[in-house]
């Protein structure tokens, strides 16, 4: 499989860096730094859109890279998930992630490869509501957990890349 680009949606700007709904993108920036000498020639990418327009935000990604979206990887936050898991999946319906479900609307297609980054808490008892959390900052254990991510995605998406 040609991967071309990874792609990392969140939200534009300092007051959402380092918050759940960014972890696609703090994750993609990770695997950037794992993965210089192991993905040759794979560009990393990320949206300057909110998630809600993250289709009109990649479409223009890679208009002006002339690549199609299934030689693609989209990072993104995965509320279903729990903080320091992940699903590496392909040609999946956006499952309620708006950001997900742009990218699809956008490009009339679903057949494209996501990097769902997990952000529940595993220890919830009761389960919030994602938009009740995915604005929260996230703190050292968090971050932890993405990198942890990112080296166990790196070995993934090193397996589709060939």
């Amino acid at each position: 499989m040609v991967i071309k680009a990874i792609i990392g949606i969140g939200n534009p700007g300092p007051k959402y860096e380092r918050t759940f709904h960014n972890a696609g993108m703090v994750v993609a920036n990770k695997i950037e730094k794992l993965a210089q000498e192991s993905l040759p020639g794979v560009q990393f990418l990320y949206s300057d859109k909110f998630m809600n327009q993250s289709g009109p935000a990649v479409k223009d990604l890679l208009k002006n890279k002339n690549f199609d979206i299934q030689n693609c990887i989209i990072c993104h936050d995965d509320s279903d998930l729990s903080l320091g898991t992940f699903k590496l999946s392909r040609d999946r319906s956006g499952a309620g992630h708006r950001g997900a479900e742009s990218i699809i609307a956008s490009f009339g297609t679903q057949d494209f490869w996501r990097l769902r980054i997990g952000i529940r808490n595993p220890k919830e008892k009761i389960r919030q509501k994602a938009e009740d959390f995915v604005l929260k900052h996230f703190g050292f254990f968090a971050n932890r957990a993405f990198s942890k991510v990112a080296e166990q995605a790196l070995v993934e998406i090193e397996r589709i890349v060939g």
